[in-house]
């Protein structure tokens, strides 16, 4: 299965919220939006055999790897894996500015190396055969300058046989800023990051980094390729996901509203539960579906309360969707 890279959204890469219970979730939500795993470290894969953490549940539909490390060679061998097991593109993680990724030698302080970036991304490149291989990155990092380090950088991308950059449109500070405040305090630069698409025409680009709603990626799809949406596709996920597929690409809606959504997700659930797992463990990515909409409060707390009690079920989301709709009723 092959992402022929004509996407226009994606959903983040993001630690502890992007795992397979939450793509199974979104992809009820949107068949066109391409979804991203939590980064997966090439070590992990390669010297500590967590394969496991490559297990895909065919409801995901189409989703992208996206891998920390900095060795091209067990970078290489990650991506084949990845490739094996059905993910249609793999993703280079050059932009998580956390000190564990740090200390790992991968993320955003991969910026600082350009040359063993694009040597790390020619090997996977390889590795993957027709499979597309990306990567994610900031602006720059620290006192870089990000009007000389991007460019730079994309250009030896080209070079590398990337077939596309996400561009996180803020520096990452890697010193005094934790990943929360990377996230929030370093100003955007949207402008600079749309001058790359004229500059770098056969890349395919795509923009992240504060946007929150369907009209701002429609605005940002008139100068870019792709918009990938983070934290708000995961607090908000019917705003940005439900009506994705019509709005942005002009294809019927998977999902005609929340309520459907939530009785969708019951038979996942209810495998998740025989097999051992704990109620919360899904219910958790599905606390705002409901954001904005009278009774969403209900929703939550029953949710919250009742899905983290031992041996709960999926009576418990009957109750919590019962308490919305008698409240939008």
């Amino acid at each position: 299965m092959q992402m022929n890279h004509d996407y226009k959204l994606s959903v983040a890469p993001m630690m502890d919220w992007t795992t397979p219970a939450c793509r199974v979730f979104h992809r009820i939500l949107t068949t066109e939006t391409l979804l991203y795993t939590e980064m997966v470290t090439s070590a992990a894969l390669v010297r500590g055999g967590a394969t496991h953490l490559l297990d895909l549940d065919p409801r995901e539909g189409q989703v992208a790897l996206q891998l920390g490390g900095s060795d091209p060679g067990e970078l290489a061998e990650a991506t084949a894996m990845g490739v094996e097991r059905g993910y249609v593109e793999v993703n280079l993680n050059v932009g998580c500015p956390s000190d564990r990724v740090q200390s790992g030698c991968f993320g955003a302080v991969l910026m600082e190396r350009p040359e063993l970036v694009a040597e790390c991304l020619a090997a996977m490149a390889e590795a993957a055969g027709d499979v597309p291989v990306t990567m994610k990155c900031r602006i720059a990092v620290d006192d870089q300058v990000p009007e000389d380090v991007l460019p730079d950088l994309l250009s030896r991308m080209n070079n590398a046989g990337v077939h596309g950059v996400t561009i996180h449109a803020r520096k990452a500070w890697l010193q005094g800023l934790s990943p929360k405040e990377n996230r929030e305090v370093p100003p955007l630069d949207y402008a600079l990051v749309h001058g790359m698409k004229a500059r770098f025409p056969k890349l395919h680009l795509s923009i992240n980094g504060g946007i929150a709603t369907l009209d701002a990626v429609a605005e940002h799809l008139a100068m870019m390729d792709a918009v990938m949406v983070g934290r708000a596709a995961y607090h908000d996920p019917a705003a940005i996901l439900l009506s994705a597929d019509s709005v942005i690409h002009g294809r019927p809606d998977p999902c005609p509203d929340r309520e459907t959504a939530v009785l969708r997700m019951i038979p996942y659930i209810e495998e998740h539960l025989t097999a051992g797992g704990r109620l919360n463990q899904v219910t958790r990515h599905m606390l705002g579906l409901f954001h904005g909409v009278p009774g969403a409060r209900h929703w939550r707390r029953i949710l919250s309360e009742g899905a983290a009690r031992s041996g709960a079920g999926v009576e418990v989301l009957h109750d919590a969707l019962e308490q919305v709709m008698v409240r939008a009723a």
